[in-house]
């Protein structure tokens, strides 16, 4: 499966029963918006919710957490996705949180996920079909299994800071990598994870669709990473770095892992170093 359909695609395969339209948008805790309000006012149609924040391990003090194959199985199952179907995964954004969410559904053994090119902004600009309410398919089986090693926790991030045991790639903006700007978040440090880069999530994205992937090549080689060696994606809370794991795996990266704990867990705990300032 590609990593992008078009809107054609999707406007040719709308009533596919293999089909299922998955609305992954999330906003940042600080924008004021409500994805689900704003879902049933109007959505693609036959598409449902697919909450970050609830299909999550709500038993940690950290957002968005992945939940075991088991609790996210059954969630899947009961929003009427099935492990078996074409997902195609967009946002309200164009390219913001739909990347999470086709990453998820990758690691959790969907046989096919996809991201819809522009998302909404371009299905809205095009005219094309839109339906409100809240939309609810029939549950289905969702058989997850959960490959592990797409998923870097605190000690594996630490073991890559100290040892270089792969290349860590922060999304966050350069100015809260380098300390200079303070973290939405209440309570973080500021600064990044010793030896880490910088990759904003933003500079991989032109008008809400994914670079070339002669740009993304170009892109993360000026960041100082070769994605042939393993890679550890970062980020705020584990969203955007999704957004980088999605262009290292457009240029063919190997090796790519996600700390899904992110900077809301670094740069809480006071036994995890911070460094300031550009320089790895």
């Amino acid at each position: 499966m590609p990593h992008f359909v078009s809107t054609q695609w999707l406007a040719d395969h709308l009533d596919d029963d293999n089909v299922t339209i998955v609305d992954g948008t999330w906003h940042l805790p600080n924008a004021g918006r409500d994805a689900r309000s704003e879902f049933e006012e109007s959505h693609i149609p036959g598409a449902v919710h697919f909450d970050i924040d609830a299909v999550a391990d709500t038993s940690r003090d950290l957002p968005h957490m992945l939940p075991d194959a088991a609790t996210f199985g059954a969630m899947a199952g009961a929003l009427g996705i099935s492990s078996n179907a074409t997902i195609v995964v967009y946002d309200e954004y164009g390219l913001f949180s739909a990347p999470r969410v086709w990453w998820t559904f990758k690691v959790m053994g969907a046989r096919e996920v996809t991201i819809l090119d522009g998302g909404a902004p371009k299905w809205r600009n095009e005219g094309r079909p839109l339906e409100s309410g809240w939309s609810r398919a029939p549950a289905t089986t969702f058989n997850a299994h959960l490959a592990d090693d797409a998923i870097a926790d605190f000690s594996a991030v630490l073991e890559a800071s100290r040892a270089g045991t792969a290349q860590i790639l922060d999304a966050r903006p350069a100015a809260r990598f380098a300390g200079e700007a303070p973290e939405p978040r209440p309570g973080l440090a500021s600064g990044h994870i010793p030896g880490s880069r910088s990759l904003p999530f933003m500079d991989v994205i032109a008008d809400g669709h994914i670079k070339s992937e002669t740009d993304l090549r170009a892109l993360i080689a000026d960041a100082g990473v070769d994605p042939e060696k393993p890679v550890i994606t970062s980020c705020g809370s584990g969203v955007t770095a999704a957004v980088l794991a999605l262009a290292l795996d457009m240029v063919g990266a190997p090796k790519v892992s996600l700390y899904d704990g992110a900077w809301a867990e670094w740069g809480a705990r006071e036994d995890a170093p911070v460094q300031k300032g550009t320089a790895p």
